[in-house]
């Protein structure tokens, strides 16, 4: 890690998140599905959230997705790993929006420039929101980026998957069609 982080909250959360994501770069070393039973949050109810998007689709509020299949995708401007995987969450907004998912995806970055230039630029028709005090990665706990939660239609984290490898969006897709 370089010198330039420093020892302080934020930072400190930043750096080790970029040295997560450094580390699987392509690799997806780290990347957990439906076997990642390991996560405190698995079969618990999803903290909750509520935040206005950077992008233009509204506020996003985890309690009022009840109802609806949601995916939390955490992931950074900076992520190479997050890059590759949002075309892909793209792909499964585009086939399963109309049956009931919604896709929100959450910005580790420091500040709120170019995020929504980065899902503009990969086709990101769904809601980004900006994690400014890092209050929501506090309750999620994603651990890597990116990290993506599939939450049931009443609430409860069913599956985790922490990092990207190539393929990926194969093993989400199934664990999404057990919950639509």
């Amino acid at each position: 890690m370089s010198s330039s982080c420093s020892a302080t909250g934020v930072r400190v959360a930043v750096c080790l998140l970029l040295a997560a994501c450094a580390g699987e770069a392509g690799s997806g070393a780290d990347a957990k599905g439906a076997g990642d039973s390991a996560h405190p949050l698995m079969g618990a109810p999803a903290p909750k959230f509520e935040s206005s998007s950077v992008n233009g689709k509204g506020k996003v509020s985890i309690s009022g997705l009840n109802g609806k299949v949601v995916i939390v995708d955490f992931w950074a401007t900076w992520c190479e790993p997050c890059r590759k995987s949002f075309p892909k969450l793209q792909e499964l907004n585009v086939k399963y929006k109309a049956s009931g998912m919604q896709l929100v995806g959450v910005s580790e970055d420091d500040d709120k420039s170019g995020i929504a230039e980065f899902g503009s630029s990969l086709s990101a028709d769904f809601p980004l929101v900006w994690d400014a005090d890092k209050g929501i990665a506090g309750k999620w706990s994603p651990g890597s980026m990116p990290s993506t939660f599939i939450v049931d239609r009443s609430g409860v984290v069913r599956f985790v998957h922490r990092g990207y490898h190539d393929g990926e969006e194969v093993e989400i897709e199934k664990e999404l069609k057990t919950l639509l």
